[in-house]
């Protein structure tokens, strides 16, 4: 995944498509947004955060618009895949994580991944109110961005729904499994 690709206008041409047909299945993540509003504003993006959204597409996020993320602006879209997004799991936490395994390291982390698109991983918070929204990490689980406390002690934060239930979890930050990805939000 790289976010310096030049995009081009039938790339462009696409992924428009597929959001303006994801965000008219889903008008419960966003029910006062106008599709108008948010094509006006992909029309403006930078390459840079247009292609940090083609790479969430990418990357199986399938981003969608969810009203009301807090501690974000209006318009944002959000991994809203069903489960964590396949090309963003079996990774750490962070760098420091990563270089701390002596063995069977994984291909990266989860902090570095994101930074390099150029997309922000999703809060504890944010994590919830993306649950109100739907049902999303039933058999998957996703990194959650840390508060420095926790991983000062070498720990790191995830989330999954399970039992009909969101649950917040703590783990080393340098585990990694196959089922674990992370889940990110993009700004407009």
């Amino acid at each position: 995944m790289t976010v310096t690709k030049k995009i081009s206008d039938k790339d462009k041409e696409d992924l428009f498509q597929i959001l303006q047909k994801r965000f008219d299945t889903h008008m419960e993540r966003h029910p006062e947004v106008d599709w108008q509003d948010i094509a006006s504003k992909l029309l403006e993006l930078p390459n840079k955060k247009l292609a940090a959204l083609m790479a969430m597409e990418e990357s199986g996020g399938e981003p969608d618009i969810v009203s009301g993320l807090p501690d974000s602006k209006p318009l944002v879209f959000v991994d809203c895949s069903p489960e964590s997004p396949k090309g963003r799991r079996s990774l750490c936490y962070d760098e420091q994580a990563l270089i701390s395994r002596k063995q069977h390291k994984p291909k990266d982390s989860a902090v570095h991944l994101s930074e390099s698109i150029g997309i922000q991983i999703l809060s504890e918070k944010q994590y919830a109110h993306l649950q109100q929204s739907g049902s999303y990490d039933n058999k998957t689980s996703s990194w959650l961005s840390t508060p420095p406390a926790i991983r000062e002690l070498g720990g790191a934060i995830f989330g999954d729904r399970r039992f009909g239930r969101v649950f917040t979890y703590h783990n080393g930050a340098e585990s990694y499994y196959g089922s674990r990805g992370f889940r990110a939000a993009l700004e407009l």
